[in-house]
């Protein structure tokens, strides 16, 4: 016995959600008696990986016990957890984990970076981005800034209150009374120790030093007159404090760092900068944070200069702010090179990178398009082929002329007559039946001395009703008649369609006896049919402009009441009122719009109805008279 499809896949269905639950409680059990280690949490995802491996689990369940386990555990097993993470990135990128995982595992980093502390775990988050950085592509557009947006919340904090500063005093007021500084400990240099600042350090000098970290925060500010102003002043203050004070001892600094390696010591880079103003002196002597500052002024020029898409047409710099950055940026080159230690390869990395991020800034302005190229399918060169002869009697050049179409039907049909236009035009391809033949039944029902029901009329079927349209619009002058009469479904149609055709097709029945079998449709249908017949000349007649002008005259401020019969739009309504003040006008216009289109369906009997619905019977009354 064969199972069904559907009931097979039914089953595989309640297979995976049985086992996925299953693994869910073991783990809810697991972190609910807290004797489980972090190898147990651990066999149970390779389980679980092994099952999406071997189809009899979702793909999503790896994802969602790494979700449960990291939401329970503490940071510091939590590193465990995210080790095995890491480790498995390419198990993540496969075709059977990646399209279901990785919005769980987006969502996962972002949990534990939510967690963490940015200055206490700070290895952490960057293995995390790490990870995400392996995980998605180039072009994921969810880890880039397409906007260029500023982190405008990293606001470098410092001393604004002047009364406040210690700058300028000098040492031996800070010390307290009786409290000496003991021989070696302040005050000895190492030797080879780089010399005091040789530059007073003041306030002012202070101050517009870590201004300028708030135009590096926000470039934007820079293409503000007055802002710039300020910028131009602070910068050019501050890089000739750097050009009268140079670090020329290579000799100190290439001995601290050999210390650092040969101590083992890694680099110490602070996300903040310290403010203090006690450390001035030693900051300015320090080569990593000139470094640190130069390298922001250049980074901020390629923003100033770049071309970047989301940027506001506003933000626009004049020559004479062009030649500044670009002189500015010369002497910001000079004075890296002259940074020890091994200033020239400092300075030639930079201007690298740079350049290669000026490649990156046209990839996003271009939308971020994939790196993958598709190959074209016509790449590949074709080989030339010979065209072989057919046959002549494929051609139908034969001493019968017959053509071959491959198959004996499709021949046959084919060689019936030579000229296939003749043959679609001969007379035994009439199909269309006569509006007697087709109506006849839809005639003998409706007659009420048959009794037929209406469900069992064939009126009521669908498929007679379409072909009956198209049979009327080809033969009969009845479907292209205008009438006011509203049908609510396509039988009462072709139900008064067939009450007009009994009366014009010669059959032994009369015409008078054929009836819808209710005398208020009777009295409707009959008076309808004796107004089409005799008075055409009312129904085909069109409003003339003296009809127009002695109905506005009376319609006056209130047309904007027949406007709504008349099926005018409110905008139509506004631009009326827009172009006359004159109430007579406005409704002159009201017509003319209405009769414009309308067209050749403008006529009498049409306005003559409206203004009975809208509530004017006395003004159709006279427009019946004229």
């Amino acid at each position: 016995m064969t199972v069904p499809a559907y009931l097979s896949l039914h089953s595989e269905t309640e297979k995976k959600t049985t086992l996925d639950q299953a693994l869910r409680q073991v783990l809810e059990e697991q972190i609910v008696e807290k004797k489980a280690l972090v190898d147990d949490f651990l066999s149970l995802i390779y389980l679980s990986i092994d099952g999406v491996t071997e189809g009899i689990c979702s793909a999503t369940t790896p994802f969602l016990l790494l979700g449960d386990i990291l939401d329970c555990l503490p940071l510091d097993q939590c590193d465990k957890i995210f080790s095995f993470v890491e480790e498995n990135v390419s198990t993540w990128k496969s075709n059977s984990f990646y399209t279901a995982g990785k919005n769980y595992l987006l969502r996962m980093c972002n949990d534990l970076l939510r967690r963490l502390s940015k200055s206490q775990n700070t290895v952490f988050c960057g293995r995390i981005q790490l990870f995400l950085a392996r995980l998605f592509p180039l072009s994921e557009k969810s880890g880039l800034n397409l906007q260029s947006q500023f982190n405008l919340d990293n606001i470098t904090v410092f001393n604004k209150n002047e009364q406040e500063s210690t700058l300028g005093q000098r040492p031996t007021e800070e010390k307290e009374d009786g409290m000496e500084v003991e021989e070696g400990e302040m005050g000895d240099e190492e030797p080879g120790a780089p010399a005091p600042c040789s530059i007073p350090i003041d306030y002012n000098l202070y101050r517009k030093f870590w201004t300028l970290q708030d135009y590096f925060r926000n470039p934007v500010q820079c293409y503000e007159k007055f802002s710039w102003i300020t910028f131009l002043k602070y910068s050019d203050e501050t890089l000739a404090v750097f050009k009268s004070f140079k670090l020329d001892d290579m000799q100190a600094s290439k001995r601290k760092l050999e210390e650092l390696r040969t101590a083992g010591g890694d680099h110490v880079y602070f996300a903040k900068f310290l403010t203090s103003e006690k450390l001035m002196d030693l900051q300015l002597s320090d080569s990593n944070f000139r470094r640190h500052i130069l390298l922001q002024y250049l980074v901020l020029f390629q923003y100033l200069k770049g071309q970047v898409k989301f940027k506001s047409s506003s933000c626009i710099l004049n020559d004479d702010q062009c030649s500044w950055m670009e002189e500015t940026t010369k002497l910001v080159y000079q004075l890296l090179k002259e940074i020890p230690p091994d200033g020239d390869k400092f300075a030639t990395m930079v201007e690298h990178v740079l350049n290669t991020e000026e490649n990156w800034n046209s990839w996003k302005n271009e939308g971020c398009p994939s790196f993958v190229k598709d190959r074209p399918v016509d790449d590949k060169p074709k080989r030339p082929t010979r065209k072989r002869q057919a046959p002549e009697d494929f051609l139908g050049k034969g001493p019968d002329r017959k053509v071959f179409m491959g198959n004996d039907e499709l021949t046959r049909l084919w060689n019936l007559n030579h000229d296939n236009m003749a043959a679609c035009q001969s007379e035994s391809r009439e199909f269309m039946p006569s509006l007697e033949d087709f109506f006849e039944e839809a005639i003998e029902q409706a007659d009420p001395a048959n009794m037929v029901e209406n469900e069992y009329k064939v009126v009521h079927n669908s498929n007679y009703g379409w072909r009956a349209l198209r049979l009327l619009s080809r033969r009969s002058p009845h479907f292209f008649q205008p009438t006011n009469q509203q049908f609510k479904s396509l039988a009462d149609y072709l139900e008064s369609m067939v009450i007009k055709l009994a009366k014009e097709l010669p059959k032994d029945l009369p015409s008078e006896e054929i009836k819808t079998g209710e005398e208020d449709d009777e009295d409707n249908s009959d008076t309808l049919l004796k107004e089409s017949n005799d008075s055409p000349s009312m129904q085909n007649k069109l409003v003339s402009n003296q009809q127009m002008d002695e109905i506005a005259a009376k319609l006056g401020a209130q047309w904007k009441t027949l406007a709504g019969q008349l099926e005018i739009k409110a905008a139509e309504i506004r631009e009326i009122e827009t172009d006359s003040e004159d109430v007579d006008m406005q409704a002159k216009l009201l017509l003319v719009a209405w009769q414009d289109r309308e067209g050749t369906q403008a006529t009498v009997e049409s306005l003559v109805t409206a203004l009975n619905a809208a509530g004017f019977p006395k003004i159709a009354d006279i427009l019946n008279e004229t």
